[in-house]
């Protein structure tokens, strides 16, 4: 769904949040980060990697149903559609305003907000500009052992950000502006309430048919290739047929019904229940909710049809393409040569 391989840094604002029911106030700084280029690509990595599991797509909203009342969006589109790149570090300082002013629970931490600009963010095929907007609250003490001519010294670093751990933030691509942008959100579970979310982002979560349909076909494939090979002795030609037979499912059928489904593709007890409870494992891991049945999107088929791999890699000599009818395949062991082989039945050569 996302990928941020060709992603770059563009611009970066760093401030500071307190908690405003304890009036610890905000600072924010006058001027954007100057990074080299190696202390982009940690942040980069800092910033993007958490993302790669999240699912959920969110847009922006507000209540009243006027997108302008929405701080954030506000400000996020006057940072696509400013011409001038200097206006985006005092656009950071209107979003930090708005941040500090809904940080009203007690349990909230003070932490550093970041938002950044970023170049060539991959969402769902396409290349997008995006703001992130992320808050750092956890510290944590680092052991730093340098060697010196007879041995080793020892120091902690105190108060120091993982950069491996990334406590809140969004993406918000552009694309989709009429519909309050696509949102990609991650927040930490904690005891502060759902002020990120809620309060501050002001998101709704878009759960169309093109979502479901994506999230539902991930969740199978994952099961094919993942769940079921752990649990079940299966052949390489058997996942392809169950994969070969989910992807026909969504492709013939105009909406996804679990026990439909369940019963014609999965076809056994054990696997059935199996893949019942992958998918309640899959919804609280992603924070994500999948319905027992909705309408099927044909985009949304064609885009995660090509996740579903179809093709028996044999050594580096052979690679054999299954689209169907398992039964004209059989794998067997020669003992004179000590080497595995498939025997494939055709009618005639093309």
């Amino acid at each position: 769904m996302i990928s941020f391989f060709e992603a770059s840094l563009r611009s970066l604002s760093v401030h500071k949040v307190g908690n405003k029911i304890n009036d610890e106030g905000y600072i924010t700084s006058d001027d954007e980060l100057q990074l080299t280029e190696e202390q982009s690509n940690y942040f980069l990595q800092y910033f993007l990697n958490p993302f790669g599991r999240v699912n959920d797509v969110f847009n922006l909203y507000h209540p009243s149903g006027n997108l302008d009342l929405n701080q954030v969006h506000a400000n996020t589109r006057l940072s696509f559609i400013s011409p001038n790149p200097e206006d985006f570090h005092w656009i950071t300082q209107r979003i930090t305003e708005h941040l500090y002013e809904v940080t009203n629970h007690p349990n909230i931490k003070s932490g550093e907000l970041y938002v950044a600009f970023f170049d060539n963010v991959q969402f769902e095929g396409e290349l997008h500009s995006a703001v992130g907007i992320f808050k750092s609250e956890n510290k944590e003490t680092y052991l730093k052992v340098n060697p010196v001519q007879e041995g080793f010294n020892i120091q902690f670093e105190n108060d120091a950000i993982n950069i491996s751990h990334l406590d809140k933030g969004c993406l918000i691509l552009n694309t989709d502006a009429e519909n309050g942008y696509k949102v990609i959100c991650l927040d930490e579970k904690s005891k502060d309430g759902p002020y990120w979310k809620d309060e501050f982002l002001g998101l709704k979560v878009v759960n169309d048919n093109f979502q479901q349909t994506r999230n539902v076909m991930g969740l199978v494939k994952n099961f094919v290739t993942e769940k079921l090979e752990e649990d079940f002795d299966l052949s390489k030609s058997d996942k392809i047929d169950l994969l070969n037979k989910s992807a026909q499912y969504f492709k013939e059928k105009e909406s996804f019904d679990i026990e439909e489904f369940s019963n014609e593709v999965i076809a056994n007890t054990e696997a059935i229940s199996s893949f019942k409870e992958f998918k309640s494992i899959y919804e609280e891991d992603f924070d994500t909710n999948i319905p027992d049945s909705f309408n099927i999107s044909e985009a949304a088929v064609k885009k995660q049809s090509k996740a579903f791999k179809n093709v028996i890699k044999l050594d580096k000599n052979f690679q054999i393409h299954v689209h169907g009818k398992k039964e004209l395949i059989e794998k067997g062991f020669d003992s004179e040569r000590s080497m595995n082989y498939y025997k494939i039945y055709f009618k005639e050569e093309n």
